[in-house]
């Protein structure tokens, strides 16, 4: 069986419109980065996301998102500071200088998805943070950069580990990137982590979301009473960063980036 004959190839047309969710992605990304600094409280956050995807007549992507029989997602954002990995709640804790701040986001234009995620310091923060988050966007773009015509599925993982390990960090298991287009989440589903040279080749027009987390402690998981939010078991630091990635003959092309993104 061809696994490659699994992964959606986009046509032009589809990959214009990823085009246009990925930019709206983006630049909302930036006007929320700007807000998000000392005494905003999360639930701001996700408050002024919600009148931006209004202003632009896009959908969220996240809002309302119930996989696997869990709870719908009650926010069009995930916020996760200091410990806390991926799929953070908006609510009422205000943040603080000297935390790590995780903003990931999604929208939905003329029927395809754009996800995109950048972890962004409070004021002064510790500078081993600051180095947990430049590896970890580090580890990001050494991913990206396997996303070329012939190489392999698992080339993408494992620039990413080779890269986010070698200081010593550990990269989460629980969570990994996906292929995206008309539905958020696609095949495949791609680890941070692995062995190169396996899995199908990378095609033309595949398109995926390449998102690494970086803990500066182990790897493990550990879920909160919220059943989305996932924090480090050993309550150490961790950094979270992702793009939507479209694979051409000229080289991976970032959907989620314009000028001033991560």
């Amino acid at each position: 069986m061809n696994v490659a004959s699994h992964i959606p190839i986009k046509t032009r047309r589809e990959v214009e419109s990823m085009r246009a969710a990925g930019r709206h992605v983006a630049e909302i990304l930036l006007e929320l980065r700007e807000i998000t600094r000392a005494g905003v409280t999360t639930g701001e956050i996700d408050a002024r996301a919600r009148q931006l995807i209004d202003q632009r007549g896009v959908v969220s992507s996240f809002l309302g998102y119930a996989p696997r029989g869990l709870p719908a997602f009650p926010a069009v954002i995930c916020i996760s500071v200091n410990e806390e990995i991926v799929h953070g709640i908006p609510g009422e804790r205000e943040l603080r200088d000297g935390d790590i701040v995780t903003l990931d986001f999604g929208v939905e234009a003329e029927g395809f998805h754009g996800d995109s995620a950048v972890t962004i310091p409070i004021g002064e923060v510790d500078p081993a943070a600051l180095e947990l988050i430049e590896a970890t966007r580090a580890s990001l773009y050494c991913g990206v950069e396997a996303m070329r015509p012939g190489n392999r599925l698992s080339d993408i993982g494992n620039r990413v580990q080779q890269h986010a390990e070698k200081p010593g960090y550990s990269v989460v298991r629980d969570f990994v990137g996906h292929g995206i287009g008309r539905q958020l989440h696609e095949p495949p589903q791609i680890p941070n982590y692995g062995s190169p040279g396996r899995g199908p080749r990378l095609l033309s027009g595949m398109v995926f979301a390449i998102e690494p987390m970086v803990n500066v402690g182990g790897p493990d998981v550990r879920m909160l009473d919220d059943d989305w939010t996932a924090v480090t078991d050993d309550g150490s630091l961790s950094a979270h960063f992702e793009h939507t990635i479209l694979v051409t003959d000229n080289g991976p092309e970032i959907l989620t980036q314009v000028d001033g993104s991560h």
